[in-house]
């Protein structure tokens, strides 16, 4: 009879260590973001330093491309420009929720701008002088400086993608590099095809 007890003592407290463990557990991923907190060791683990580059480097070039899609929208003169302007800008603002989102996950550090006239000759980006020109022009010759500075600032997107899908690790950043490859090589052939109608 007292073995019986002494068993019964013994697994209660053990049934009790195993409840208690999985209430710590619980608590411990209540501290955390709800549902996001349970992927964050995952998400933690499946990016690299080139990942970081790229979403960090492509989230100021996407602003700026949005910035210059905007001012398409009362400056230019074609009805072709401005529609593809709010396409680029459609496709790139809810691209940049995207990778700031990445940026939380990972625990880093979004950039602090757009990089000014340090950054336009490296990935296509315009400087303050180039932007402060877009703004100042409308019509026709808004219409010509908007499709050409664009190929340039698309084409710097498409550099740091293709790095991205080289070197990256994270499957989302690396499917979002592809597709913005995909897409803007699309929009490239779209202006240069513009660009001649109006030569």
């Amino acid at each position: 009879m007292k073995k019986r007890i002494a068993l019964g003592v013994v697994l209660a407290l053990a049934m009790a260590g195993i409840a208690g463990c999985s209430s710590d557990g619980s608590d411990m991923g209540g501290m955390g973001h709800g549902s996001d907190s349970s992927q964050s060791p995952a998400a933690s683990a499946e990016f690299n330093d080139a990942d970081v580059t790229f979403v960090q480097g492509m989230i100021p070039h996407h602003q700026q491309a949005v910035e210059m899609a905007t001012l398409a929208e009362t400056r230019a003169d074609s009805a072709e420009v401005k529609g593809l302007a709010a396409k680029i800008k459609g496709a790139q603002d809810p691209e940049i929720k995207q990778m700031q989102g990445y940026l939380k996950d990972w625990g880093q550090n979004e950039p602090s701008g757009m990089g000014g006239d340090s950054m336009s000759m490296d990935h296509g980006m315009m400087s303050d002088a180039d932007m402060t020109k877009l703004e100042d022009a409308s019509g026709a010759e808004f219409d010509q400086m908007f499709l050409t500075m664009m190929i340039e600032h698309h084409k710097g997107a498409i550099e740091q993608a293709e790095t991205e899908l080289a070197d990256g690790k994270s499957a989302g950043a690396k499917k979002l590099a592809k597709a913005i490859v995909t897409a803007q090589k699309a929009e490239i052939t779209t202006m240069e095809d513009l660009i001649g109608k109006a030569g």
